[in-house]
């Protein structure tokens, strides 16, 4: 009977490691936005044309601190987020931002426009895309390596 115990209590430990296994596999995409780098391709269903294609936009997320921070094609941006992984919503705060004038200005503006008015996310693969309620994608980005 001793040994019949000591068989489900060890039973019931196993069930209960393996039930704590992450289920993202090696190779396969994660839903995890956050603590990578997001170069932007594409505005409101367009693809960026750039004057200054070195100037690309990008952001980050940092969870350590809840901000956001990156480049908005001319000048530097970062302010504060809130988002919910499980249910892929995201909310950019209004932060801060360099005053610097460029040739890429207009993408520059409708870039932090998308940032801001965005509410949810959408992943697959290697491109994440901002997205207001059910309408069409407000940017899209692809993981920068």
């Amino acid at each position: 009977m001793k040994r019949l115990y000591s068989y489900l209590a060890l039973l019931f430990v196993a069930i209960i490691l393996f039930s704590c296994k992450s289920t993202t596999q090696p190779g396969k995409a994660s839903n995890d936005i956050t603590g990578k780098t997001w170069k932007l391709v594409e505005l409101n269903g367009k693809p960026i044309t750039l004057h200054n294609p070195k100037n690309n936009p990008y952001f980050s997320l940092n969870m350590a601190d809840m901000r956001y921070s990156g480049h908005a094609g001319c000048n530097g941006v970062g302010g504060t987020f809130e988002i919910t992984p499980e249910m892929m919503r995201i909310k950019f705060n209004q932060g801060m931002s360099t005053m610097m004038a460029c040739d890429d200005l207009e993408t520059e503006l409708l870039f932090t426009k998308a940032l801001l008015a965005a509410d949810n996310y959408s992943v697959n693969g290697n491109t994440l895309t901002l997205n207001k309620a059910r309408m069409a994608p407000l940017a899209k980005f692809t993981l920068q390596e």
